[in-house]
């Protein structure tokens, strides 16, 4: 073990042991050798390149994406006393000009760039003349055109071995399918990696997904049960994350809007709100949260179904990122699929891309339809595993019911038949219904055999089954024709009854699926004077510092402040996320809050 990595762990960042591969990683980097990092979100990845960061003669180059995300890390890094900066398109030339002088005069351990920047001859100029200890890129997963977050100015950076020959290099994501990890390590040049993967399970998630019937409704039911707390809610377009936020303040949830259509200052102001405040609600697209490091998000929804599993665990996995329970809730309906088929059918990419993006689809609606254990399934996609069921989803907490479908297929599968396979589902459940309306009146639907045989079952049953028929294979959502259902090649046996099938049948409410877990944290009523008291502290240092509270102090960090009450900087210093930076510049103010 290296005993001076261990240090820094423990002096600077107050943690006192590694946790999982960290170790294995930091030696790798130390001893020079390039490595690929999957870890999934809150496990520590940055650890992975700072230390060894500070360990190696020269600057540590992070290449990350997104603006926000540097600027919270080098806030993070300056608390810690810990010599960083960014250079990036939110500073004056002077700040820049700074930055820039600071790193010639080898006075900086981190230096974060944006991929974009370091693309430019300016740029790699100036870190020619630099000794680089290390180069990670993180959210490494934007360099595959098979990935979720695929970002162009990620495929220069497989040049970088060329230019700083011998500088060990890190891909770190918290996501990867193994074709992507392929792809990663190909595109970046990676020499001879070591692979770090670890499990990508998230025990304190509880995962719950319903067919999507009355959103709005679905969305405040669910949300009762969190009033206070902080969340994401994911949506398509940018026009429904402004109407659902505002709609969601009617409700009296503080609600705020992100999506890459507001203006700059509107987004970080946000943004910078979403991290700073307790409770906040952001409703957001897909725009808002690669490398969001807010610990205490307890939940994360999708009102309508992302575009892959890698995209789902992606975005999910922000909630949770202190360890204690949290939610991810989705619900989906067929016309999420439709959308998403018309997007990808109108985009430019290749036809070899648009088939594998509608395989991860498939895969997508076909766990969403699942009767069992959630957790089980989703890491096998990634390629891990789960020995047992994990009790905190919604198939192990609220096992859907199933019901002989086979006789309701037949019918569906007819109707789409006879409409001569040319129609959407909410026509074809009209059609079964046997609703008049103008659309089957103008096809002379309603002169049909099949016109109102399904009056047996809710069009929200239909409309499950037409799911369901899909995932099985049985029919086929056309994209080029707006989404109409047309049958399959194994549709027949099902016509002719010679294919039995079952249903999963849809919950009638949502189903809240976090346990207790025992470890989980809850203050007491006598503590709750001296809890509040450690908050406020933190807050007021958060404020004068400009920074979001829990870059100061995690909620972790002030429950074991309340659960030993050091009296001593020294006892201080035994608590985890105390090192002594922190507690040269903050531990006064605590002791004396907890010496009362």
């Amino acid at each position: 073990m290296n005993l001076s990595s261990k240090k820094i762990l423990n002096n600077v960042f107050g943690y006192p042991e590694f946790r999982g591969q960290q170790q294995a990683i930091i030696e790798a980097a130390l001893q020079g050798r390039d490595s690929l990092v999957i870890m999934p979100t809150g496990g520590g990845k940055s650890l992975c390149y700072q230390i060894p960061a500070m360990l190696r003669e020269g600057t540590g180059l992070v290449i990350s994406p997104l603006i926000a995300l540097m600027q919270d890390q080098v806030a993070a890094l300056h608390e810690l006393g810990i010599e960083a900066e960014f250079l990036n398109s939110s500073q004056s030339l002077d700040e820049r000009r700074d930055v820039m002088a600071r790193l010639r005069q080898g006075k900086l351990q981190l230096l974060y760039v944006a991929p974009e920047r370091l693309a430019t001859e300016q740029a790699r100029s100036m870190l020619r003349d630099i000794p680089i200890s290390l180069i990670a890129i993180d959210e490494a997963h934007c360099v595959s055109q098979w990935g979720h977050d695929f970002r162009h100015d990620y495929l220069t950076l497989g040049e970088l071995g060329a230019m700083f020959p011998g500088v060990p290099r890190m891909a770190v994501t918290a996501t990867a399918t193994d074709r992507t990890r392929k792809e990663i390590v190909a595109r970046l040049e990676l020499n001879e990696p070591d692979f770090f993967i670890a499990p990508f399970d998230r025990p304190n998630i509880g995962y719950a997904v319903q067919a999507k019937s009355e959103p709005k409704r679905q969305l405040l039911t669910f949300l009762q049960a969190h009033r206070g707390a902080a969340g994401i809610v994911y949506c398509l377009s940018r026009k429904k994350t402004e109407s659902i936020a505002a709609w969601l303040r009617e409700q009296g949830f503080d609600a705020l809007p992100y999506h890459a259509g507001l203006a700059p200052e509107v987004r970080r102001e946000n943004q910078r709100r979403f991290l700073a405040e307790d409770g906040l609600v952001i409703v957001a697209t897909i725009a808002f949260g690669m490398g969001i490091d807010k610990p205490d998000v307890r939940f994360v929804v999708h009102l309508d179904l992302p575009k892959s599993m890698e995209s789902y665990y992606q975005e999910t996995g922000r909630a949770g990122r202190d360890g204690d329970p949290a939610e991810a809730w989705m619900v989906y309906g067929l016309q999420d699929v439709v959308r998403l088929r018309q997007m990808l059918g109108d985009s430019d990419a290749g036809e070899d891309y648009k088939r594998y993006e509608g395989y991860k689809l498939d895969a997508l609606l076909g766990w969403c339809e699942g009767t069992g254990c959630r957790r089980r399934p989703l890491l096998e996609y990634f390629g891990d595993s789960l020995v047992e069921d994990c009790g905190n989803c919604d198939g192990c907490l609220a096992p859907a019911s199933t019901w002989d479908g086979t006789e309701a297929a037949r019918k569906l599968l007819s109707a789409v038949y006879r409409s001569g396979q040319r129609f959407g589902a909410a026509h074809l459940v009209d059609v079964l219904l046997g609703k008049a309306t103008d659309k089957v009146r103008q096809h002379q639907h309603d002169q049909l055999s099949v016109f109102g045989i399904g009056q047996d079952l809710p069009a929200s049953t239909w409309r499950s089954v037409a799911r369901q028929l899909i995932v099985a294979g049985h029919l086929h959502s056309d994209a080029e024709r707006y989404g109409a259902l047309v049958l399959t090649e194994t549709s027949r046996g099902v016509l002719r009854g010679e294919t039995p099938l079952r249903f999963r049948e849809d919950p009638k409410g949502p189903v809240a699926v976090t346990r207790r877990p025992a470890k989980e944290r809850v203050v007491a009523e006598e503590d709750l004077e001296l809890w509040d008291a450690l908050r406020a502290c933190r807050q007021s240092f958060a404020n004068e510092h400009n920074v979001p509270a829990y870059v100061i102090f995690h909620d972790k960090t002030l429950h074991e402040m309340l659960a030993f009450r050091p009296q001593t900087a020294a006892e201080l210093l035994d608590i985890s996320g105390v090192g002594q930076t922190k507690l040269d510049r903050y531990g006064d103010g605590f002791l004396s809050v907890l010496r009362g």
